[in-house]
């Protein structure tokens, strides 16, 4: 092609492009490109807008989840209310029912006890179960009113629920009183009751059952067994505080003697010194051997004091009090032994105590132990273990001293008691 016809073709094609209103290339690939943008934004915002469409979809979902879990909960714990209220309309019920017999909750000793409480609630459950199936009374089945039979087991019934409903409150009655140590009293009250009902009844042959007997007796011993633990407790802690008291009066009768050692030492050290600067070497002497003396009896209440275990171990008896052949065995840190033993003496029982055997240890707590591990089986109280009294003779604490090579200088078998005879003899 010449260059006259491409000139030509070129103005041809600029007319066309004029003609149809068409845009140079380059201006051409300018707005594709924008196009192009714009399309790739919008896709852009398009999926921006379904990710925000999705995290509220999945927002909301949870919220319903959350709010399903919610109503959930609640409906759970309006169905544990549902039966707590349906258990307990049952269990009023129940109450009433069995307060027709005499049956009433009340405070049982025994509830405080974690040892009893267990076997407590285990009881009055046998005991409410032993109403209901009708197995607390017996009476005869074929008693007649006015020629009916039907009014005769009314009338059965009728008495059985009177009398049982006296014979539990009684029966409550028992264990509201009860008293450490009295549960024969209380159990011989019952049986009183269950006779005076039998008697009553016996048109009828009405009378409580055997079975039902035991339940309440055992309810019984439920509550004396826990109020001994009780009071068995507070005499302990009774004779703890008085073996601290005796502890006390022992530390500070040793440091009494200790000062008053200390004041005597002092001044026969003055004295000392006076005697040696006026010459005087026999007043000397015998000052320092006072001193001597007076060093020996800090070093002994030293010692005592250091050593808990040292002591004065006694065997005492007191026959107008508590009989022949019984005999206290204990020990004290006293400096003065015979404190305690008057102590012992006092106003509590009718006479004085009487010595057997009364000589320091250095290890009293030991053959105190001794002779009480030798003596258990023979305790007069086996529950406090503090009381010190055996049903021994003092020839058998004697012979057990020796049989354990315990050094004692003077031992007396028979008592004295000088008090106790006299008076027999007035």
């Amino acid at each position: 092609m010449s260059k006259r016809q491409a000139r030509d073709r070129v103005e041809e094609l600029e007319a066309l492009v004029a003609k149809h209103g068409l845009k140079p290339y380059g201006e051409i690939d300018e707005y594709r490109a924008r196009i192009e943008a714009e399309i790739d934004d919008a896709r852009a915002a398009a999926r921006a807008e379904q990710a925000s469409l999705r995290e509220q979809w999945e927002r909301a979902i949870a919220n319903l989840a959350r709010e399903h879990e919610k109503l959930a909960a609640t409906n759970r714990s309006l169905q544990v209310e549902i039966e707590a209220n349906k258990r307990e309309v049952v269990n009023l019920r129940e109450a009433a029912s069995l307060q027709q017999f005499g049956i009433f909750d009340y405070e049982h000793p025994a509830e405080s006890s974690a040892e009893l409480a267990g076997e407590l609630e285990a009881l009055r459950a046998e005991i409410k179960a032993a109403i209901r199936e009708k197995r607390a009374t017996a009476a005869t089945r074929n008693f007649t009113f006015n020629n009916s039979a039907s009014k005769g087991r009314k009338f059965v019934d009728d008495m059985s629920k009177i009398l049982l409903r006296a014979y539990n409150a009684e029966a409550e009655n028992c264990v509201k009183t009860m008293r450490a140590g009295n549960l024969t009293a209380a159990q011989q009250r019952l049986r009183k009751v269950a006779e005076q009902i039998e008697r009553q009844g016996s048109m009828i042959d009405l009378k409580i059952t055997p079975h039902y007997q035991h339940l309440r007796m055992k309810e019984l011993a439920l509550a004396a067994k826990h109020l001994q633990a009780v009071q068995r407790e507070k005499e302990l802690e009774r004779e703890r505080r008085a073996e601290l008291r005796e502890q006390r009066k022992a530390e500070q009768e040793l440091a009494r003697e200790h000062e008053r050692l200390e004041k005597e030492r002092s001044h026969y050290q003055s004295v000392l010194a006076a005697l040696e600067a006026g010459g005087d070497v026999d007043g000397a002497e015998r000052m320092r051997a006072k001193l001597a003396d007076v060093d020996r009896a800090i070093a002994d209440v030293d010692y005592r004091a250091a050593n808990i275990r040292a002591g004065y171990v006694y065997v005492i008896s007191n026959i107008g009090a508590f009989g022949e052949d019984v005999v206290k065995i204990g020990m004290t840190r006293r400096l003065e032994p015979m404190d305690r033993v008057n102590e012992l003496g006092d106003a509590s029982v009718p006479f004085r105590f009487d010595v057997h055997a009364l000589f320091f240890a250095d290890d009293a707590v030991g053959i105190e132990n001794m002779l009480h591990e030798t003596f258990a089986a023979k305790r007069v109280n086996k529950v406090n273990l503090r009381r010190e009294y055996f049903r021994v003779s003092p020839a058998d604490v004697l012979e057990a001293l020796k049989a354990h090579n315990v050094e004692i200088v003077e031992y007396t078998i028979e008592p004295a008691a000088e008090e106790y005879r006299a008076s027999r003899t007035l």
